[in-house]
């Protein structure tokens, strides 16, 4: 077996647990792994972050094979999935921990990510102006582990059947080339 090379993408677009099932089925994805960054405390928990004291986000951490899937590809399916135009929530999601945000690796994906951002300013497909963070990556903190795979473990739970679910829908629908095909 040949290894390839992985590249590390951090997103934050509200909960996790949506970002983290979206990126699950996308191909060229090796992992997804829920977790907390951008904020002050050290190991922070999720009761911690909940309160928005800690000033960290919910966040994905996606390792992904670049020879399969492009940075772009995973902005194009980040910017598509969340609404990048509210200023600290999604929905019901209200609060700091849930806004969005690119942690950025490399001078590189700041770029790209900046280029994106403007690019979707510039041809109205939203509304209102993007307010999505572009931020040096910081210390990233791995979620409890009763958070990794959460729709898989709960899929009844209400939150996955009115939220995650929907999300994840509307990615399978317009993103049917982007997926895994196991």
């Amino acid at each position: 077996m040949t290894h390839t090379s992985t590249e590390t993408a951090i997103f934050a677009g509200g909960c996790f647990w949506c970002t983290e099932a979206i990126y699950k089925e996308m191909k060229g994805v090796e992992s997804v792994t829920p977790g907390y960054i951008g904020g002050k405390r050290p190991n922070p928990t999720y009761e911690q972050v909940s309160t928005g004291a800690t000033g960290h986000a919910e966040a994905v951490k996606i390792i992904y094979d670049p020879s399969q899937i492009t940075y772009e590809e995973l902005l194009q399916v980040f910017f598509a999935t969340h609404d990048p135009t509210t200023l600290n929530r999604q929905g019901n999601d209200v609060g700091t921990q849930y806004r969005s945000a690119i942690f950025y690796t490399t001078e590189e994906q700041k770029e790209r990510a900046e280029a994106y951002i403007k690019f979707l300013n510039n041809s109205d497909v939203y509304d209102q102006y993007i307010v999505t963070e572009v931020v040096p990556a910081t210390q990233f903190y791995e979620a409890e582990d009763y958070h990794k795979n959460y729709l898989a473990h709960h899929p009844s739970n209400p939150y996955c059947q009115y939220v995650v679910l929907p999300k994840l829908e509307k990615f399978r629908k317009h993103f049917k080339d982007k997926l895994k095909n196991d």
